[in-house]
């Protein structure tokens, strides 16, 4: 499935975006909306979050609340930056400028005779989208905060730092033990995805393809040597799939091969690379507008900077000393 080759862009020249707002609105129960979209219309039959397009002289917002008071007679009250995403068609080019919605008025109806049905997150992947919205079913269902294994004495004391920090509230947890061969990997691996079940919380491997292959335990993380190598995909779809990227072309190797999420470093100076040049919040904010996935931003973090991170369209913050080394994780929020 991987080679040394290098992936190229399906197209040099795509057609001009399409620029449309999109809103997801959740209920008290954690249930997001999503409609049907009409038979005759591009993509017809699919589920969407609904929206529209942009209309010159428009705000995103503007054209937000104009396009949810149309189709679902509400009229939005507040909503905040979700996640951005240019998607290329075969036959047209869509910028989805997507909003979580967290304050509207009125009951949410197909004011325009579209069905209108909601959702649990963890159940969107059982109706059929558009291939544009994977990134924002993602997004929906990835918390703000991945913890990544750290420095440990013993297999023993690396599961109680694991314990701690999802008692802490971590929901997604990377074991990246570059020290350790396959076998000991292998026997943390096992329990550590029963311990994440139990937590209901997501694990990620960071590992050789191979060897998740073995295992079958949770997600996959890529690093950059991994990503640099992947023709396609390495794993189903159905596998939550990341990536470790470090510059621009890393971010549309991660965008072609079709990946979950990426992580982004280093923002700040950090100890464990302390020769690596930080990318500076203001050049990760122009990577985190390349990727069409959710991001997290590595390298220096701590929660406090979960807001910097999202203010600038990220999907939150990855590190190690804010959770495992501490064995806390303060304040998870899930979108």
């Amino acid at each position: 499935m991987c080679a040394s080759m290098r992936i190229t862009a399906a197209s040099k020249n795509p057609p001009k975006l399409i620029h449309v707002a999109v809103g997801v609105l959740e209920d008290a129960r954690g249930q997001v909306l999503i409609a049907r979209r009409p038979e005759h219309v591009h993509q017809g039959g699919l589920w969407e979050f609904p929206g529209g397009k942009v209309s010159a002289g428009e705000t995103v917002e503007q054209a937000l609340r104009r396009e949810l008071q149309e189709e679902l007679a509400i009229a939005v009250q507040s909503a905040e930056p979700l996640i951005r995403i240019p998607h290329h068609y075969a036959d047209k080019s869509v910028l989805l400028d997507v909003y979580k919605v967290t304050a509207f008025s009125g009951q949410p109806t197909g004011n325009e005779g579209q069905p209108v049905q909601w959702v649990h997150p963890m159940e969107l992947d059982q109706y059929p989208f558009p291939a544009a919205n994977r990134a924002i079913l993602a997004a929906l269902k990835l918390p703000d905060q991945m913890l990544i294994t750290g420095s440990f004495a013993s297999l023993d004391d690396a599961l109680r730092n694991a314990e701690r920090a999802l008692q802490s509230g971590v929901r997604l947890l990377q074991l990246r033990c570059p020290e350790l061969g396959e076998h000991d990997y292998a026997a943390l691996a096992r329990p550590l995805a029963a311990l994440c079940q139990h937590y209901q919380a997501a694990l990620v491997c960071n590992t050789s393809i191979a060897q998740w292959q073995q295992l079958q335990l949770g997600g996959l993380h890529l690093n950059g040597r991994q990503l640099s190598r992947c023709s396609e995909r390495p794993v189903p779809d159905s596998v939550l799939l990341g990536a470790s990227c470090h510059d621009a072309h890393s971010v549309e190797q991660a965008n072609i091969l079709g990946v979950d999420y990426l992580t982004l470093s280093p923002v700040e100076p950090t100890a464990s690379h302390p020769n690596a040049a930080p990318l500076g919040w203001p050049r990760f904010a122009e990577l985190v507008e390349l990727a069409r996935v959710p991001v997290y931003a590595l390298g220096g973090m701590r929660p406090a900077h979960i807001a910097q991170a999202r203010s600038v369209g990220a999907q939150g913050i990855a590190g190690i000393r804010f959770g495992w080394e501490a064995g806390l994780a303060t304040s998870v929020n899930r979108r």
